[in-house]
């Protein structure tokens, strides 16, 4: 997993505590200390898994879409995630050995179950409930 997670975790928070209110990216960006072209990229990826809405003109920016009770951890997990957590070997084993013929199958149930843990535990908690972390 990259820092995708991270960023977008760190702009839905920010996005529950600013309430009805807007943010632009650049007041983001300043928050989590990066270009506000990244900002922009993750947000794009959240308003695209419907957990951020924007706001066109002067005073625009984003909120969240619904209420942060609404939105699970998980949630934002899901709209990131663009590898196995366990990472994904580029080679293809030898097929004609006892192990490289079948250690992709055995690896990608591995993954599955690592992944559905994952999911499991990040369900538990709202966007919500993370931001009380913060009071």
């Amino acid at each position: 997993m990259n820092g995708r997670f991270q960023i977008s975790m760190h702009i839905m928070t920010l996005l529950c505590t600013a309430g009805n209110d807007v943010l632009s990216s650049d007041y983001i960006a300043g928050s989590v200390n990066i270009n506000p072209v990244l900002i922009r990229k993750e947000l794009s990826n959240l308003i695209k898994h419907k957990l951020v809405a924007s706001k066109e003109g002067k005073s625009g920016g984003y909120t969240l879409s619904k209420p942060a009770a609404q939105i699970s951890v998980a949630d934002v997990y899901h709209a990131v995630q663009v590898n196995p957590v366990l990472g994904k070997a580029r080679n293809t084993p030898n097929p004609k050995c006892p192990i490289g013929k079948e250690i992709n199958k055995h690896l990608n149930q591995l993954n599955n179950e690592v992944d559905q843990m994952i999911i499991k535990k990040l369900g538990k908690q709202s966007i919500a409930a993370f931001t009380k972390l913060f009071d």
